[in-house]
């Protein structure tokens, strides 16, 4: 039987913990000039950028939204993790010294440094409208579900907005360092905490043996789906997760924002890798539970099968909602003081990527757009006008977040938006750095083909409701083929690029050769390298054990 409400003592740890947390991350505020307010100060060492990438990515889509795709099909949406990490390890390997050398402040930064503005001006608006509505509305919604089931009787909106207070009284003031400094905290609080919950839920369905044979039939267990499977299909797995896993970690604002921040690139790298080494365990303390939930029937739903039903299937015919999976297991497996630690590592993955979020915005507008309007602008009015506008993003937010649950689930909601947008923008980058002939013309050509074919894909699916007959997966490598087609032909048929800019911005062997001599004299356990083989190695054991 579920609780009907939590205990005085989990409230008062649960309120406790959010006024610590503000209070922590304002008395860590950085706000006095705009590298201080939008990269905190660019001084940071591995381990904290490690552990804000953690808690920054950890939201909806990794907590709630692995949870409830785990009681849904089983463990197949970890393919986006471990697939993620061997995409980390390449970004560190590549493309991060790149971005944290040129001193920029943005992604669509680099952009303009080796093709034009109105890449970087592109690059940057898809940027702001993904934050605001895919991040900041998906990480309210899912904040406002946890406080419903709580309190039942509270509405909905004021939910919504009491979250976005949170998050927005010390990421508004304090900048990137509050957001940082408050990610380290929380991400001890949500490993911790989803370490706890994932231990109960094991010994409510009678041990980790009992769990395997309760789920060794069919595919449950299994990472290699087939190819009509709606979560993973195989050829989805291979081809269209990496699209997806290099958009998020190494072009979304949001991430590589923290990475900017780096005291130098070797702690900007082993930071990647921290956070690299700590998602191998996502599949334990995120997406586990969920399928125990099934397990447990967490629903009370009499007659449900042990088969794999989509989310529309289970909220239509069985009033399940996926999304509740996370908060219900806590209501009903852990005992009193234990669920407001619980509960305070779920508000920890909200509110902060909800603050990544919001900085992230603040940083894309006020460094690609209010800048060039007004160049004469100081660092304290830049500061000003990115504290503005992380407000009016947190408005838009709020706004829009109720609009959410339309979608089967929130990782439903999250992947397939993003695998629409995000080819041709990783494409871009990626021919960017490797092909010195890529210019300005076919940059900005492969980008807006792109997304004409995205639009015209969710205008046929979310407006005239034509099935598509594709999954997702599959369809981001057919968008990234074309807008790479079209970035070449264009290139080839136009003018020469920038010399200088090709230079500045391109990768060659002579880089990878140098660096090999640089680390001749590091010990193995300080080599980014032999750590990233070590990391890449886990990865494919990881497959290998639920292949």
């Amino acid at each position: 039987m579920i609780k009907e409400s939590i205990s005085k003592l989990d409230f008062f740890l649960l309120i406790a913990y959010i006024i610590f947390i503000i209070w922590w991350a304002l008395k860590h505020a950085k706000n006095k000039d705009s590298d201080s307010y939008f990269l905190a100060g660019r001084n940071l060492k591995w381990p904290a950028i490690g552990l804000s990438l953690f808690a920054a990515s950890v939201s909806s889509s990794t907590l709630m939204g692995h949870s409830g795709e785990g009681f849904i099909s089983g463990i197949a949406v970890f393919n986006y993790n471990w697939i993620s990490i061997l995409v980390m390890v390449f970004f560190s390997l590549f493309f991060l010294p790149f971005y944290i050398k040129s001193g920029i402040f943005t992604m669509p930064e680099f952009l303009e440094r080796r093709f034009d503005r109105k890449s970087r001006v592109f690059f940057s608006s898809i940027s702001i409208i993904g934050n605001i509505f895919l991040d900041s509305a998906a990480t309210l919604y899912t904040g406002a579900l946890i406080i419903k089931l709580i309190f039942p009787e509270a509405e909905f909106m004021w939910i919504i907005i009491g979250m976005a207070a949170v998050a927005g009284s010390y990421t508004i003031i304090g900048g990137l360092s509050s957001a940082i400094n408050a990610d380290i905290i929380q991400a001890g609080v949500l490993i911790v905490g989803s370490s706890i919950l994932s231990i109960y839920a094991i010994n409510s369905i009678g041990g980790w043996e009992e769990f395997q044979v309760l789920f060794n039939e069919g595919v449950w267990l299994k990472l290699t789906r087939p190819l009509d499977d709606p979560t993973v299909p195989w050829l989805g797995m291979i081809i269209g997760i990496p699209i997806l896993g290099f958009y998020f970690w190494g072009n979304n604002q949001v991430m590589v924002q923290r990475v900017l921040s780096a005291k130098s690139i070797d702690h900007g790298r082993k930071g990647v890798l921290l956070v690299g080494f700590l998602y191998l365990f996502t599949l334990f303390i995120f997406i586990i539970p969920g399928l125990v939930a099934r397990g447990i029937n967490l629903f009370g739903v009499e007659n449900l099968p042990l088969e794999i039903i989509n989310g529309s299937d289970l909220k239509a015919n069985y009033g399940i909602n996926t999304d509740q999976v996370y908060p219900k297991l806590i209501m009903k497996l852990l005992p009193v003081g234990l669920i407001g630690i619980i509960l305070s590592a779920m508000i920890s993955a909200l509110t902060s990527t909800l603050s990544a979020t919001l900085s992230s915005v603040s940083t894309l507008f006020v460094m690609d757009f209010y800048k060039k309007f007004d160049p004469k602008a100081d660092s304290a009015k830049l500061v000003r006008v990115g504290q503005i506008t992380a407000f009016v993003a947190l408005v838009i937010a709020v706004i829009w977040a109720p609009f959410i649950q339309q979608f089967d689930s929130l990782v439903s909601y999250y992947q397939e938006v993003i695998s629409y947008l995000a080819p041709p923008i990783v494409g871009t980058f990626f021919i960017g750095l490797f092909w010195k002939r890529s210019n300005s013309k076919g940059a900005l050509s492969g980008l807006m083909s792109g997304l004409v074919v995205a639009a015209l894909l969710m205008t046929m699916k979310y407006i005239f409701d034509i099935e598509i007959g594709m999954h997702f997966l599959i369809l981001a490598p057919i968008i990234l083929i074309f807008s790479l087609l079209v970035n070449i032909i264009v290139s080839l048929l136009t003018e020469m690029p920038d010399a200088e800019k090709v230079e500045q911005n391109t990768w060659d062997i002579s880089i990878w050769k140098k660096e090999t001599e640089e680390l001749k004299d590091v010990v193995w356990y300080k080599n980014h390298r032999i750590l990233s083989l070590f990391l890449v190695m886990a990865c494919f054991l990881m497959f290998a054990l639920y292949f």
